[in-house]
């Protein structure tokens, strides 16, 4: 069966998939969406409207970063939808081998490979959607049509790991991010099956020296499904990580997946933070500290309460003298006021953490942000969940732009009170009279 039989809708923008976070290296893939969770704009205050109204601040739509994502995952997707499996191997080593990146960072080979498998998963996401697929549901079709390609490819990492890759995201869209005792015999069985052939498929590339930075991505990807493999996740990641030292998002997932609920502990989330920071001193400086400890610490709070904060915050400030590209400038200032600022429970010692770095969104917008990216602050908002299924993008940014605003507003509060207008521009806000 072709490829281009299974689904015929195009190819959602990256932006629809945005900063996955589920328990797989890439975290480009999609999981059992837990239903409509999109929320209105929150309601604004007088003083919020005068304070948005005071502030000139571009919002481009699409961002520079999205466009370049876009542009390479339907790059993968076209090329799988003619079938031209050789251009689309060739295409991820080539942007392997150069460890090419958009300029927010995110790998052009995960990109390429994931548009290449995208109408598969799409279309078992879709026949997956309600919990309770159909009888006569094509689960296995495009699947199916993925193995033969990867009979015909000759033995290529590329087009081995694209199909693997494939079968873990239908793998953890049956299972879902849930715990354990959660997840349906049914489920479980079907998530089982789908790791045990990506394993199968992996396995005659474990001794490829030099190993590919996207196979080496695919090989963590994989740990995290197989309980039996879970011991040497922080060595799987380390490699990768020492392969491709700029991917952030890889630094990201391990520190995920080395929280308790998962594969680790948190003495070993701490460990490998620093050994991390150690390892990539000379391009992150403490950066990588930061990278490793961002999710895990936004919904843990013991490794919330143990994060070394001075360490932390150095780390911010490394990662912005390092670039000021919008994107990751847009990030970490939404990830400091919205998902930290949200994140708060009943844990004195965590809260207390969490309020230090939520502070720090002051600085980063006062220093470093020139552009607004609202479907970044609308996703931190709701703490980047892989399980959001937004309904109604517009709506959904627009939510992500109000947050922002009401920010950007109170951070300059005082100007603002003064009577002055903020405007940003390419090197920064600057005041002037109303």
């Amino acid at each position: 069966m072709l490829l281009t039989s299974i689904i015929g809708s195009p190819l959602r923008p990256f932006s629809a998939l945005f900063s996955k976070t589920r328990p797989t290296v890439a975290a480009d893939g999609v999981v059992l969406p837990s239903g409509p969770v999109v929320q209105k704009p929150r309601a604004q205050s007088h003083e919020a409207i005068d304070q948005a109204q005071a502030l000139s601040i571009p919002c481009p739509d699409p961002t520079a970063e999205d466009r370049e994502r876009d542009y390479h995952q339907m790059h993968g997707q076209r090329l799988a939808r003619q079938e031209q499996w050789d251009d689309v191997a060739r295409a991820i080593r080539l942007a392997d081998r150069a460890l090419s990146k958009t300029a927010g960072g995110m790998p052009v080979a995960d990109l390429v490979g994931y548009g290449a498998r995208a109408d598969v998963v799409l279309a078992c996401e879709h026949a997956l959607i309600t919990g309770r697929p159909a009888k006569d549901a094509p689960l296995m079709d495009g699947i199916e049509a993925l193995e033969g390609v990867l009979a015909d490819s000759n033995h290529d990492y590329a087009i081995a790991a694209i199909v693997a890759h494939a079968h873990m995201d239908i793998g953890w869209a049956w299972r879902g991010t849930g715990w354990d005792t959660e997840i349906s015999s049914q489920n479980r069985a079907a998530f089982e099956a789908h790791f045990d052939r990506a394993t199968d498929i992996l396995a005659p590339f474990a001794d490829m020296n030099p190993k590919p930075a996207f196979l080496c991505a695919a090989e963590c990807a994989l740990r995290t499904g197989n309980e039996s493999s879970k011991e040497n996740i922080a060595d799987a990641y380390e490699t990768l990580i020492n392969l491709d030292p700029m991917n952030a998002r890889a630094m990201r997932a391990m520190g995920n997946h080395l929280l308790p609920r998962w594969y680790g502990s948190h003495d070993m989330l701490e460990l490998e933070a620093r050994r991390t920071a150690a390892r990539t001193q000379e391009l992150w400086a403490a950066g990588a500290y930061v990278w490793v400890q961002f999710d895990a610490i936004a919904y843990d709070d013991v490794a919330c309460s143990r994060l070394d904060v001075a360490f932390f915050i150095d780390g911010l400030h490394d990662i912005l003298e390092r670039t000021q590209n919008q994107y990751v400038v847009n990030l970490l200032a939404a990830y400091c006021a919205n998902t930290m600022g949200n994140a708060r429970g009943g844990n004195d010692e965590s809260d207390h953490v969490r309020a230090q770095i939520t502070d720090c969104a002051k600085w980063i917008i006062r220093e470093h942000l020139t552009e607004l990216h609202p479907m970044l602050w609308a996703h931190a908002a709701r703490g980047f969940d892989n399980n959001l299924r937004v309904r109604c993008p517009d709506r959904f940014a627009a939510s992500g732009q109000a947050d922002a605003l009401r920010i950007i507003g109170n951070t300059f509060r005082h100007e603002i009170a003064a009577g002055l207008k903020v405007i940003f521009t390419e090197d920064g806000p600057v005041t002037e009279a109303a």
